[in-house]
């Protein structure tokens, strides 16, 4: 009787040590499997900019409010050039064919001694609009040293015109010399940049804003800047100015 509990013993902790073996062992990797496969970064989603001016043509630009030929600018040396065929900043202006929301707008300008233009945008084009300073803001383009008349802060290039003043970082180049600007509209924060340096900064539609929008210049013009989306405008002011290089992207 012995004999047999002391083999059944021997049995019973032989298949107990193999059970536990078998349990416990962590499983061995295999030499052979492939690695994990690495994730590539997700593409950018950012649009590229596009040019609104060829360098050669007036194409996908026309007069605002117009259907017909342009008469009064010109392509000059590889420049969209004003002649300042305008009387009294009306009946000149032009306007991109295409409506942009956010965007980021860059162009180099200059302009002859004392002349004026601007560069607006989210222009609105209705019979009930007399000029797309009616609905549009716009980066002021003057020469503020030889202009004929005191200009105010707000008047001067590189402003927000009768909005927001340009701050002390703005360095404007000499007439006849070529500036570099850039609109950055982003959902409502806009910056002004002039020749490398941000020089103006705003958020449309704050109250702050629209204190000045009611209070201002522009309280008699009920539908200045409400717009979100619509044309680029390029002022005649019956100035000559230059444009080129202009270039959008869309945010």
């Amino acid at each position: 009787m012995k004999r047999k509990m002391y083999q059944w013993a021997i049995v019973a902790i032989s298949v107990a040590a193999v059970s536990c073996g078998d349990g416990s062992k962590a499983p061995e990797a295999d030499s052979t499997a492939s690695p994990a496969p690495v994730q590539e970064p997700a593409a950018s989603s950012a649009a590229a900019a596009v040019s609104l001016f060829d360098g050669s043509t007036l194409a996908g630009w026309h007069g605002f409010n117009k259907t017909g030929a342009v008469t009064n600018w010109k392509v000059e040396d590889g420049a969209l050039v004003c002649l300042g065929a305008a009387k009294d900043a009306h009946g000149g202006d032009l306007v991109s064919d295409s409506s942009y929301d956010n965007f980021e707008l860059t162009w180099d300008w200059k302009v002859d001694k004392g002349s004026n233009s601007g560069v607006m945008y989210h222009v609105i084009e209705d019979a009930k609009y007399k000029a797309p300073y009616e609905t549009g803001p716009e980066y002021q383009v003057i020469d503020d040293v030889g202009f004929p008349a005191k200009l105010e802060e707000w008047q001067k290039a590189g402003a927000d015109y009768a909005m927001t003043v340009p701050n002390d970082k703005k360095q404007l180049k000499p007439v006849g010399e070529w500036n570099s600007s850039k609109i950055i509209f982003d959902h409502g924060h806009v910056e002004h940049w002039l020749n490398g340096e941000k020089i103006v900064e705003f958020e449309a539609w704050s109250d702050d804003w629209n204190k000045k929008r009611t209070e201002g210049k522009w309280k008699d013009y009920p539908d200045y800047g409400l717009a979100k989306i619509g044309k680029i405008a390029l002022q005649d002011h019956g100035n000559k100015a230059y444009y080129k290089n202009i270039m959008i992207r869309p945010l």
